[in-house]
């Protein structure tokens, strides 16, 4: 008899907490959703790029690498220092700062005026990509992965560098692309 009971308190030690969190999950699916660690905002659905969706001056490219990238109509002063705060979080990451490139992508090709390190200039060429950007604040700061798809999203004004590091860190930690 005690060997029957000894068997369902082993099978309740490992099933009972499977159960209790998948109960959970389905309880409440917006736990999950909404407490994430990160501090940028993920978009949803992320935006799909292709090569032919992007204009990128130069020999520059998206692919393979990380991208900060700041998106405005035109590029003037808040241009600028979007540009400068893109510089010193590439400086802040340190070791994984050759894994980030920063990159402007501005509507008229208007470019930064005075930019310390290579950043990497672009126009939209695609109408779909230039309206679902359209959705997020205008002069934003977006991460594009390694395979080209805008997936994080920081607004404009304020941005906290630091919360920015922590963020890419993390990412970076975990990932293997890029």
């Amino acid at each position: 008899m005690t060997a029957k009971r000894e068997l369902w308190i082993l099978l309740a030690m490992f099933i009972l907490p499977i159960a209790l969190g998948t109960l959970f999950y389905f309880l409440n699916p917006k736990y999950f959703s909404e407490n994430t660690v990160n501090y940028g905002e993920l978009v949803q659905p992320i935006i799909a790029t292709e090569k032919e969706d992007l204009i990128i001056d130069g020999n520059g490219s998206f692919e393979g690498i990380w991208t900060l990238a700041y998106v405005a109509n035109s590029c003037g002063s808040p241009c600028n220092r979007a540009v400068k705060d893109m510089g010193t979080i590439r400086t802040l990451m340190n070791d994984e700062m050759r894994r980030i490139q920063t990159a402007v992508i501005i509507a008229d090709g208007s470019k930064p005026a005075a930019v310390n390190g290579k950043v990497v200039s672009a126009v939209i060429a695609s109408q779909t990509i230039s309206q679902r950007l359209s959705v997020y604040s205008e002069r934003a700061i977006f991460l594009i992965d390694p395979i080209g798809n805008i997936m994080m999203y920081y607004q404009p004004e304020g941005v906290d560098i630091k919360r920015v590091v922590k963020d890419l860190k993390r990412l970076l930690k975990y990932s293997r692309i890029g």
